[in-house]
């Protein structure tokens, strides 16, 4: 018990370093960009780490094809399927600040 209260104290005392790499690691974020495509490279999508979608390219060919409900679905996969990688990228580096800020494995950071 008294070894978690001194970890807790211990986190306290650098707060203020803590606040600039978490500031920092936001700025990264917008950074952090994944892409993905669907139907063999008819749409492709790609998010941030933000988890906005930052860009979506429909092909000429998805086009000719004049088939709306398949298009959406391309879309929506391709969509998906890039929120997905950036998801674990974004996981990979909140582990990576955790563990430079001290913090035990597998433990959460707000907002993450």
């Amino acid at each position: 018990m008294f070894k978690e209260i001194g970890q807790v104290f211990g986190m306290l005392k650098n707060l203020p370093k803590m606040k600039a790499q978490m500031e920092e690691f936001q700025q990264k974020l917008g950074t952090i960009v994944a892409e993905a495509s669907s139907g063999g490279g008819l749409v492709t999508a790609k998010a941030n780490g933000r988890m906005e979608v930052v860009g979506c390219t429909i092909s000429e060919d998805a086009l000719k094809l004049n088939d709306k409900e398949m298009l959406e679905d391309l879309v929506t996969s391709a969509i998906n399927q890039a929120l997905a990688k950036v998801r674990l990228q974004v996981a990979e580096e909140t582990q990576k600040l955790a563990g430079d800020l001290g913090l035990p494995s597998g433990m959460q950071l707000p907002g993450m």
